[in-house]
């Protein structure tokens, strides 16, 4: 019968909180980078260049249809050698997540947007206002709401993202966890704290997700 020790691994419990704090940074940073991103992704797609259209596609395909932990590993470990320069660990984490949600952010904007009837952009051009009034006083107030629910999922997503940075040695939550766990040897209880310090940070964002999602469709 296995002797659950937990004693032992709270003795290390600051650098839990490390990577708990770490894992925060990241999360909060690649998702603001994310937004920044997804807008200029999202208006490239709209352009009406088609040049630029097929950049914008080009980059959402290739950082959605590939594995993030490889994205990670190849942003870290090829990239130096392709440019000559060399790249910390931080740097290529905090890039890399940035990207990869910035092209899904990219896609559920657009999606928001192309929800809204076209005929409300013509109304509003007929009224006087250029495209990009239109665009902030009328299309986007109504884009936001459709967006939010697929956004809160996707960052979501994005806090459980951070633990691939353990791959290139980020001292996030789980990779300070294998620490406590090659100083206490005591994995059980190193990683049902890890997940359960994971549980808390998340399971709060799935309620809030799911209750706004309910909310918004009994308004409509």
């Amino acid at each position: 019968m296995y002797q659950w020790d937990f004693y032992t691994v709270l003795q290390s419990f600051d650098l839990f909180l490390i990577g708990l704090w770490t894992t925060f940074l990241y999360t909060v940073g690649s998702i603001s980078i994310g937004i920044v991103v997804g807008l200029a992704v999202c208006f490239a797609r709209l352009a009406k260049l088609q040049s630029v259209r097929l950049l914008a596609r080009s980059y959402q395909e290739l950082f959605r249809c590939t594995p993030l932990l490889v994205q990670i590993m190849w942003a870290y470990y090829a990239l130096p050698l392709l440019t000559g320069y060399s790249i910390s660990n931080t740097t290529a984490g905090l890039l890399t997540l940035s990207l990869y949600v910035g092209a899904f952010y990219s896609e559920i904007f657009r999606g928001g947007i192309n929800a809204i009837e076209r005929g409300q952009t013509e109304a509003g051009l007929a009224t006087g206002l250029s495209r990009v009034q239109v665009m902030h006083h009328i299309i986007l107030p109504q884009a936001i709401k459709k967006m939010l629910p697929a956004f809160i999922n996707q960052s979501v997503i994005q806090v459980k993202n951070t633990s691939l940075l353990y791959a290139i040695s980020v001292a996030e939550l789980t990779y300070m966890t294998s620490v406590v766990n090659s100083e206490t040897y005591r994995p059980m209880e190193a990683f049902t704290l890890a997940a359960v310090m994971y549980f808390l940070m998340l399971f709060p964002l799935t309620q809030f997700a799911d209750r706004f999602e309910k909310n918004l469709r009994q308004s409509d």
